[in-house]
């Protein structure tokens, strides 16, 4: 059997889209977010589906810039997961960023393993956005904090530099809104995973922020507990704590 021709219209991933459409997540998508996502609408689908099914199409730069230009929610999603990060341009999410309000499609610009994260220029962009006024550049770049965190790579920062972002977070945290909050709180998290050294400060400082609230969405989420993710039975294990 060959192999299913790959996708590079938008008109064959509406259809990929329309084929999982979760009437669920539609509703709980109108009851909730309609109003407070610039009036997106959506299929109603799962970020871990739409994971799968940004694979099946594979990176494709064109084709993301054409899907980011509807008007539905879960489409922009699949945009920023098959971009090809040697083909973004600081240009291109600059104003793809203006374009957003808080919240899911915040959260995947940044984190979620983004495409983002990816580009050459993505610690520069982490570093402009953390000191920027604008409160969603702020939460992308902690959520680019957060993805540089996870980095393996040589040139990924050393530990000074995480230390001395964790200490602007003590110090600014108290005057964020809820969500550069939420976004701080995951970079922390995020770094006191990379290693022992790192671990000890963010435990220090989770304990000092406490629980997190998230932004109110409806849903009743329980605080991010930040102290609880940085003592689990894997952590421990893994960096031979008592």
């Amino acid at each position: 059997m060959n192999p299913p021709s790959p996708m590079t219209h938008p008109k064959q991933v509406f259809r990929l889209l329309q084929s999982h459409k979760n009437e669920r997540g539609i509703q709980h998508w109108n009851r909730l977010y309609s109003t407070r996502q610039g009036g997106l609408k959506s299929y109603g689908i799962g970020l871990t589906v739409l994971r799968k099914l940004a694979k099946t199409i594979g990176r494709n730069h064109e084709l993301a810039l054409q899907l980011w230009d509807s008007d539905i929610y879960d489409a922009k999603v699949i945009a920023l997961l098959i971009d090809d990060p040697k083909k973004i341009s600081l240009k291109q999410v600059e104003e793809q960023v203006d374009e957003m309000d808080h919240g899911h499609l915040v959260h995947v610009f940044s984190t979620c393993n983004a495409t983002l994260s990816k580009t050459p220029f993505a610690l520069d962009l982490a570093v402009d956005w953390m000191k920027s006024d604008c409160d969603v550049r702020k939460c992308c770049g902690y959520g680019l904090l957060y993805e540089l965190s996870k980095s393996k790579k040589k040139n990924t920062p050393d530990n000074n530099f995480f230390l001395k972002w964790m200490k602007q977070i003590e110090i600014n945290f108290d005057q964020e809104l809820i969500s550069v909050q939420s976004a701080m709180g995951c970079a922390v998290m995020g770094i006191g995973k990379r290693n022992v050294s790192l671990h000890k400060t963010a435990l220090e400082l989770a304990k000092k922020l406490g629980p997190i609230p998230f932004e109110s969405s409806g849903d009743n989420c329980a605080p991010m507990d930040l102290v609880k993710h940085l003592t689990s039975d894997y952590l421990r294990s893994k960096f031979k704590l008592e």
